[in-house]
């Protein structure tokens, strides 16, 4: 009688919560109809056994662990660079997400060409491309250097003796969706194939020191496809964001061991690929309309860099019993309790308007810095009066209606002169630890109330 070694159980494709038994809601993360067969075959704790047989590293005191001074690598992309925290560490491990055809790909053979400029070897793997696909499009970005070596592959063993033999300074593989291992029987994209494939890729980049880059897929909400493992595994979690529709794409991180995660890029896409853009708020206020009653600009720290950005407001009257909140860019229970803030303090009487509000160039903004940008532009639509297009508004709102003090508020007022603006409203506390500014006209306040007198 042949013993049997192999066992059939199902994964969730959401966390990669096992069960012998299919279900219709993973009891883990609470997902639907997410459960996919899948056979696991070997005997129990081989895999075990073979990893214990091997040379074991001996644990070493942390403080006789020598450092010697590295410098990082660069891309050539200062946006990209400035987002990895400076550069690219030896044997980090990055996952991009983002939408697709947002630009994850181009991006990618733009890095790798940057570096293959400077005389290193790069290597980019491609498991939904063709090389001649891959040509193509390298010869529209005009990314053709015979240090990019690119192949099409999808087996992982293949993979890793490929950049064995190759032995690349920078390695990209897109996307990890599409990986591999013939030691699984699970299909392609699967928890266990994503998870194995990037465990092998961790392992090969902590041993050779390459730094490797994994494309990953993004799901309907927005989250990156695969186990909530795969995340945990790499070093740094970037996303890569923006409409398809318009030419702005952001690059943000939201896990970086080597780096700040406030730090984001922008970029512009045209024909030619990605174009970094120097100067963000140039761009964001390019098209702001003149003397328009809901539009106001605010000053948000992106990591160590101010960027201004245009807030729009809309309030219109309903006959329904609901009015709506529908919020672009902002926090929407922030909103709500501004817009509480405001009906308590100020009377006005909000719960009779819809509330339309948006961030132009589809920016994202989490810093309670701008609060008193969001009260203002929705009392400028509220009232149906223009704020002067001269005039910068900034601080955090508190519940009772005071005007709380906020950090880098020097940095925030140089963006402002530099991009032309000759009046800032700030918070009083701030004022104080200021010194006066030629050229930009500072008015302290203490107060929303205060804030709208001075405003209209």
């Amino acid at each position: 009688m042949v013993k049997k070694t192999s066992k059939t159980v199902f994964s969730c494709q959401a966390c990669g919560y096992q069960t012998p038994k299919w279900m219709g809601k993973c009891p883990d993360c609470g997902e639907w109809q997410s459960f996919v067969e899948e056979i696991q075959s070997g005997k129990p704790g081989q895999r075990g056994r073979r990893i214990l047989s091997a040379s074991q590293p001996k644990p070493v005191p942390i403080d006789a662990i020598e450092l010697e001074p590295e410098d990082r690598l660069l891309t050539g992309i200062r946006e990209f660079d400035r987002v990895l925290g400076g550069g690219l560490v030896s044997g980090t491990l990055i996952l991009i997400g983002g939408d697709p055809g947002i630009g994850k790909s181009t991006l990618m053979l733009q890095a790798l060409y940057g570096i293959a400029e400077n005389g290193r070897k790069v290597l980019y793997v491609s498991g939904e491309e063709s090389v001649r696909q891959m040509r193509m499009r390298s010869q529209r970005l005009s990314a053709l250097s015979s240090d990019l070596l690119v192949v099409s592959e999808n087996e992982m063993e293949s993979i890793l003796l490929m950049a064995e033999s190759v032995q690349p300074d920078v390695m990209v593989i897109d996307s990890i969706q599409t990986m591999y291992s013939p030691e699984l029987t699970s299909a392609p994209g699967s928890v266990t194939q994503v998870r194995e494939s990037a465990m092998q890729l961790m392992l090969m980049a902590k041993k050779t020191g390459t730094p490797i880059f994994l494309v990953g897929h993004v799901t309907k909400d927005g989250a990156i496809a695969g186990p909530r493992l795969l995340e945990h595994m790499v070093d740094t979690v970037l996303y890569f964001e923006g409409d398809r529709n318009h030419v702005f794409r952001i690059l943000r991180a939201v896990k970086n061991r080597f780096g700040s995660t406030n730090e984001i890029g922008v970029f512009e896409m045209n024909e030619s690929g990605l174009n970094e853009v120097a100067n963000p708020s140039a761009l964001f206020l390019s098209e702001r309309p003149e003397n328009a009653p809901g539009s106001v600009v605010t000053a948000s720290m992106e990591g160590t860099r101010p960027i201004l950005v245009e807030l729009q407001a809309l309030a219109s009257s309903t006959s329904f019993g609901n009015p709506r909140r529908t919020i672009l860019g902002i926090d929407q229970n922030r909103v709500a309790l501004l817009v509480a803030v405001m009906e308590k303090k100020l009377g006005l009487h909000l719960m009779g308007h819809d509330i339309f509000i948006n961030v132009a160039g589809g920016v994202k903004i989490d810093e309670p810095a701008v609060d008193m940008g969001i009260v203002s532009a929705v009392a400028s639509s509220f009232l149906d009066r223009p704020i002067h297009k001269g005039t910068l508004i900034f601080g955090e709102v508190g519940l009772t209606g005071e005007i709380r003090g906020i950090g880098h508020v020097e940095i925030r007022v140089a963006e402002a002169k530099k991009m032309g603006f000759n009046r800032c409203l700030v918070p009083q506390s701030n004022l104080k630890q200021m010194t006066k500014i030629k050229g930009i006209e500072l008015i302290g306040v203490k107060t929303v109330s205060e804030a709208i007198e001075n405003l209209f």
